[in-house]
Parts: structure tokens; C-alpha cells; sequence
């Protein structure tokens, strides 16, 4: 089932959700490879199993391997991460924040793909799970590297359709 497919079957409530996914889905902004990432890294970010297989119908044949997998792996990373930094970030002692972290993140420096898509995926799985610590580092990486705000923008969006189309889903 593809990712409209699925996205149809959301109640008449969730229309919007319908219609942000289609704009999404036909959506020239981002390069179609960098799109399905997104698509894919947020999907499993969501920890919605149906979810997860839609995106999954959806990029197959489509997006190489090698992306598909560094979608997967920053939505992993970015579970483990996005707990740890935002508990340094909201906690009220600063001695956490002096501690090395003890976490291994070897993935990120062996993703295999072009620095600015992990950190676009690792944005957008952050930006879901709602870590400001790791939302301001990769947006900082990005701007560093010449993406523009428009596209840091567009992922996010990609981010907030995904992440609401798993909870209402979730809830039928």
C-alpha cells in the first residue's frame, strides 16, 4: 500500500492530513531522492508499524538502498539521541550537560550518503520527537552547508504530516 493509499484510509476528520501528504507527495521543492528519505526516516521516526510498511511500499524501487538505509538509521539514532539531549537540555543542573553522553552514534559518521540529507532526516526525527538541543545542532550543520530555509522548513513539514497521520491512525 502506498503511502496515498494508506493516507486514504484516514477518517474525514483527518482530511487535512490527507491533503498536506498529497502536496507533500507531488511537492517540487525537494529533490524526489531527499523527499523519500524524509518520507522514510519520519515513518520509522513515528514508530507506527503500518506507518513504517506504507513508507516502505512507497520508496521501494525507487529510492537507492544506500539512502533508504541512513533514513532508517537517523530515525534510530534520533530515538536514542533525542531522549538524551533533551533531557540535558530541560534538566535544571548544567552538570549534565558536561558529561560525555556514553552513547554510541557510530552510524552517523558511517551513513554512506551525503552529510546534508542525514542531517535533513536527523532534523526532521528530531523535530518529531521534540528535542531543541538536537533541532538547533543539525539546523546549525545545515545552514553551515547552504541548505535553505525553505527546505529545512519543507522537512519539518514532512515531519508534522507523518507524525499526525501515525497518531490518528494509531487511534482507529
Amino acid at each position: 500500500m502506498s503511502l496515498k493509499e494508506f493516507a486514504d484510509t484516514l477518517p474525514e476528520y483527518a482530511k487535512d492530513l490527507r491533503l498536506n501528504l498529497g502536496s507533500i507527495l507531488s511537492d517540487q521543492l525537494t529533490g524526489e531522492e531527499r523527499k523519500l528519505g524524509l518520507l522514510l526516516a519520519c515513518a520509522h521516526g513515528s514508530g507506527h508499524r503500518p506507518l513504517v510498511a506504507a513508507a516502505e511500499a512507497e520508496v521501494e524501487g525507487r529510492l537507492d538502498e544506500k539512502v533508504a538505509n541512513a533514513a532508517r538509521g537517523a530515525a534510530a539514532i534520533m530515538a536514542m539521541n533525542n531522549v538524551y539531549y533533551r533531557f540535558v537540555h530541560l534538566t535544571s543542573n548544567p552538570d549534565y550537560g558536561t558529561k560525555p553522553a556514553r552513547l554510541r552514534m557510530n552510524f552517523i559518521g558511517q551513513h554512506g550518503i551525503a552529510k546534508v540529507d542525514f542531517e535533513l532526516f536527523s532534523l526532521a526525527v528530531s523535530a518529531m520527537n521534540g528535542c531543541g538541543m538536537c533541532i538547533d545542532s543539525h539546523e546549525r550543520v545545515l545552514l553551515e552547508h547552504g541548505v535553505k530555509s525553505d527546505e529545512i522548513q519543507n522537512a519539518v513539514r514532512v515531519a508534522a504530516v507523518m507524525k499526525a497521520i501515525a497518531t490518528v491512525h494509531a487511534t482507529l
